[in-house]
């Protein structure tokens, strides 16, 4: 049973002053040359001290800066995110992406060194095999996934169950086209539906019935860490339980209430990150910055969460 969490602790305040604290005296008895930063934004790993996430670990979900790329265009959005130090973006769509030829987003990515390992895109089974596999493995990707769990969904346990089935069947493929394991990305529902065990009569939430359910050698999972939040779910706990089944992280901050509206930069909201990339160590592959409700500076939003996440000692 997943244990919902009633106190969260929030102590992530008190551990980054006290890394702020080590790392300004730091400052003081080392300052070696490789630490000068590539340019204004960019955030080397030397520059920081203590355990923090691999920033080739970090990723940035592009349907955050849906509206930058409406109007200055994807590469414009790229050559910021190279820029500030991203290594990895998610990409928001499969086939035809960005209005542009594979062959032609591959070589935007490649001009600025960044790779799409993942990506989240709406298929169906017949869309899956014929188009999605054969651009993830064009692309690169080492998962596949959608912003969800594909057909029927979880609505009722019937339905979960046949999902589960769905993504064995398409996460074997993926695995055999070379593109890795298909994973399923949370929001709160997931986690509010609950159905009566058949066997115990124990309640659990659609969720676990889809762990429960799914090959570990096909299927993993992309918790979002706000929609968890949302839905009451302690995410340090959920990663101590199945941490062999999460390989990606959704990194999304929010006010409380956990709202749509309240989400924030990475690191000033009230998510305790230094239990979460504390329970996360050594199980999660990629961790992706990503922001629901858009920003009024992407750019700020972007950078400033990368900071945090790639400087935070936990």
């Amino acid at each position: 049973m997943i244990r919902l969490t009633t106190d969260r602790r929030r102590k992530q305040a008190i551990l980054a002053l006290s890394a702020g604290v080590a790392l300004a005296a730091s400052a003081f008895t080392a300052a070696p040359a490789s630490a000068e930063p590539a340019s204004d934004l960019a955030n080397p790993a030397s520059d920081c001290a203590g355990r923090s996430v691999p920033v080739n670990k970090i990723g940035f979900q592009l349907y955050s800066a849906r509206t930058m790329i409406q109007q200055q265009g994807l590469e414009a959005v790229l050559a910021m995110l190279a820029e500030i130090g991203y290594k990895e973006v998610q990409l928001a769509a499969a086939v035809g992406s960005y209005n542009m030829p594979v062959e032609e987003l591959q070589a935007l990515l490649d001009k600025y060194g960044l790779k799409a390992s993942t990506g989240q895109a709406g298929y169906n089974e017949t869309s899956f095999v014929e188009s999605y596999l054969p651009f993830a493995k064009e692309i690169g990707h080492r998962y596949t996934g959608s912003g969800g769990f594909g057909q029927p969904g979880t609505a009722t346990l019937a339905d979960t169950l046949a999902t589960a089935e769905q993504m064995n069947r398409l996460g074997e493929l993926s695995v055999k086209n070379g593109t890795g394991k298909l994973f399923g990305h949370n929001h709160d529902g997931e986690f509010l539906r609950q159905f009566p065990d058949p066997q115990t009569g124990e309640m659990k939430s659609a969720w676990q019935y889809l762990v429960e359910n799914t090959d570990p050698r096909w299927v993993t999972f992309e918790i979002d860490v706000f929609w968890a939040e949302a839905a009451g779910i302690d995410v340090a706990d959920l990663l101590e339980q199945y941490g062999d089944r999460i390989e990606l992280l959704h990194i999304k901050d929010s006010d409380e209430p956990f709202n749509w509206q309240n989400q924030t930069i990475v690191g000033e909201g009230a998510v305790d990150w230094a239990s979460v990339l504390d329970a996360a160590q050594g199980k999660v592959k990629y961790y992706v910055i990503e922001r629901d409700n858009g920003a009024d500076s992407i750019q700020e939003y972007a950078e400033e969460s990368f900071d945090f996440l790639s400087c935070f000692n936990y």
